[in-house]
């Protein structure tokens, strides 16, 4: 049983420090767009995007880590996995109390973090909205009116009446 006491919670915890720092600095790069939305910086907004999407890979990377951290932590200790185990399931069942402190706010700043980056995305997300409607307003102030341009059947051929009067008058 003293193998068990003993488990370490070190890779849980290194594997959520990665992630803080990752998405820590996706946090950046997504307000850095913010930026590059504003002024509307197409090759820059460009680059950024290709940035978050390769920190994004990486956090994938890290959290498959950390899931299976905790698995292995959660079958060392005799209990049942989830599909998707998470810090809570290991945070209920470590007996330190300097365990329990280190990973509850390991957690809560990663859970910041991804609250800010939310937030921020949101925002981006708004932003974007509202660059779209300005250029579909722009446009539809430089287009013309499809109705100015075309004309009606009725225009063109004349009214029913006229076209069925005959061109050639046969008695005359």
């Amino acid at each position: 049983m003293k193998e068990v006491d003993n488990m370490s919670i070190q890779p849980i915890l290194a594997t959520l420090t990665n992630l803080e720092k990752m998405h820590t600095s996706l946090l950046s790069l997504v307000t850095e767009k913010t930026t590059m939305i504003k002024e509307g910086d197409m090759p820059a907004l460009d680059q950024v995007l290709k940035d978050e999407q390769s920190h994004l890979a990486a956090i994938v990377q890290i959290e498959n880590q950390r899931q299976q951290a905790v698995t292995d932590y959660l079958k060392q200790q005799g209990r049942n996995v989830l599909e998707t185990p998470t810090i809570s399931d290991v945070i209920e069942i470590v007996q330190s109390a300097d365990e329990k402190k280190d990973l509850t706010e390991a957690k809560d700043r990663l859970l910041h973090v991804i609250h800010d980056l939310k937030w921020q995305n949101d925002l981006n997300q708004k932003l974007t909205y509202q660059s779209l409607q300005f250029v579909n307003l722009s446009l539809d102030m430089v287009r013309p009116q499809q109705d100015a341009l075309n004309y009606s059947e009725t225009e063109i051929k004349g009214s029913k009446e006229t076209t069925k009067r005959p061109t050639f008058d046969s008695q005359a």
